[in-house]
């Protein structure tokens, strides 16, 4: 094929990220919340689907709901009205639900500021664990 991949040292990694963080200390997301538990929420949603989706989905239901207790009073039935557009919307419905319950069980309703304990969300990877520590906490 003609290609070489030339070793890169972990050093060299390291350094990339780091003037990245230099150069956009604080990064932003096209996801539109407006708190760390909406954008919690909508990160979820947005796995295999486009942002401008999931914000055309989430505008009327982030206008209800802003924090866990209300998605748990709101219920399963009517998330998956307001998010049905989006791509494996009951998976994600039972998952956000869940995670609300969660925040409210174990963490008073806040979204952690902590990567691990936020892995241990239902529904949250690292990936989704990752953007709303950069976005929300800036870490």
């Amino acid at each position: 094929w003609g290609c070489e991949v030339a070793a890169v040292k972990k050093a060299d990694v390291f350094e990339f990220y780091r003037r990245l963080a230099e150069a956009n200390p604080h990064p932003e997301t096209e996801l539109e919340s407006g708190n760390a538990f909406q954008l919690l929420v909508a990160v979820v949603l947005s796995a295999q689907a486009t942002d401008a989706g999931v914000n055309k989905a989430t505008r009327a239901l982030f206008a209800k709901v802003t924090t866990p207790e209300q998605m748990v009073a709101l219920g399963l039935d009517a998330l998956k009205q307001h998010i049905r557009t989006i791509g494996l919307f009951n998976t994600k419905a039972k998952n956000v639900i869940a995670l609300s319950e969660a925040l409210i069980a174990e963490h008073g309703s806040e979204v952690p500021a902590d990567r691990d304990a936020l892995e241990r969300l239902p529904g949250v990877g690292r990936k989704t664990a990752n953007v709303v520590m950069n976005v929300a906490f800036g870490a």
